[in-house]
Formats: structure tokens, C-alpha cells, sequence
């Protein structure tokens, strides 16, 4: 696939798609029902590996353990992003519907309460729990408690602020992360 070869990426799609579907469906559960859901989220992540390989970025991806190191948190950052844009003020802030959605009970989708009540199964809950654990092993505590913070969704500068360092400090400390999780063996 690095070297651009149409028929290994078409094996990584055949092997990863629907893990990647089933992945983005446990992030975004019922919160995404505007016009894209867990397969754009999929499908965005499988094109990032594809020019990502292209380019030479994953050089020490050698195996599926780290592979899948690498596609998790992507689809997590990329499930994050899609419900940012679709709960953003200029999309409507969440009640922008599409046409599934509209044919079910149309009162329910606008509420917020029914939304926070959804939780992923258990069985993704503990693969999470699980992957996250493993990746987190991997890291010192600044590292891993830069990570968590950035995780839960801090900006750096705040990250900054509760690690009382400075803001390229925690660059460099995410920059190390990344290194890491990417060429997990």
C-alpha cells in the first residue's frame, strides 16, 4: 500500500472497513444524525491511512497490533470532529436532520436529554477501554497525563495551564505521543 499497490489497499479495506464502522458507531452512537455518519467517519480515516502511506508517514507500521494502534485514535479524533462540525451554531447546532432521522419520531432527535442517555455497549466500552489502556502503557506520566487531558478534550493551552508548564512543552510532549502510538510494535 505504501508504494501506492490498488490491491493491497483493497485488502486493508476489506479487513478494517467494518471494524472502522463498527469503531466510529460506538464514538458517535445517536449524537450524529445529520447527513454524516459512522461510515464517512470510516471512510475519512481509510483515506488519511491511504495518503499517509503514500507519503511515507507510517514507515513503521509492520503489522495489524500496529496498524489498529493507529486507526483507533484516529477514527476517535475523526468521530470527535464530525460531531463538532454537526453540533456547531452554523449547522444547527444538532437539529439538522437527515432523512432517516426525519422518518422516526422527530421530537426525540432534538433533544439533548435523550442524547447524554445513550451509552456505547458494553463489549465496545471494554475494546476501548482495553486499546486505550494499552496504548497509555506505553508512555511516561507527563506523557500519559498530557495525552489523557488532550483525550478529554483540553485545548494545549489548557493542558499548559493544569500541567503548570508551557505550551510547547506540551506540543513536544503530544509530538512524543504521537511518535510513540505510531510506531507501536
Amino acid at each position: 500500500m505504501k508504494s501506492g499497490d490498488a490491491e493491497s489497499a483493497q485488502n486493508l479495506w476489506d479487513r478494517y472497513f467494518q471494524r472502522l464502522v463498527v469503531l466510529a458507531r460506538g464514538h458517535l452512537g445517536i449524537a450524529s444524525h445529520g447527513g454524516a455518519d459512522n461510515e464517512d467517519v470510516a471512510q475519512s480515516v481509510f483515506k488519511s491511512l491511504c495518503l499517509g502511506a503514500e507519503r511515507g508517514k507510517f514507515h513503521r507500521i509492520t503489522d495489524r497490533d500496529n496498524l489498529w494502534a493507529l486507526l483507533v485514535p484516529m477514527t476517535a479524533y475523526k468521530s470527535r470532529d464530525l460531531l463538532r462540525r454537526e453540533w456547531s451554531l452554523k449547522r444547527g447546532a444538532g437539529r439538522v436532520l437527515d432523512e432517516a432521522a426525519m422518518a422516526g419520531d422527530k421530537e426525540s432527535f432534538g433533544k439533548l436529554d435523550d442524547l447524554l442517555g445513550h451509552e456505547p455497549t458494553p463489549e465496545f466500552a471494554a475494546q476501548m477501554a482495553e486499546q486505550c489502556e494499552c496504548l497509555l502503557s506505553r508512555l511516561n506520566d507527563r506523557e500519559r497525563r498530557t495525552a489523557e487531558l488532550k483525550l478529554q478534550g483540553f485545548s494545549n493551552q489548557e493542558i499548559a495551564g493544569q500541567m503548570v508548564c508551557t505550551v510547547r512543552t506540551v506540543e513536544r510532549r503530544l509530538e512524543a505521543v504521537r511518535h510513540i502510538w505510531t510506531n507501536c510494535s
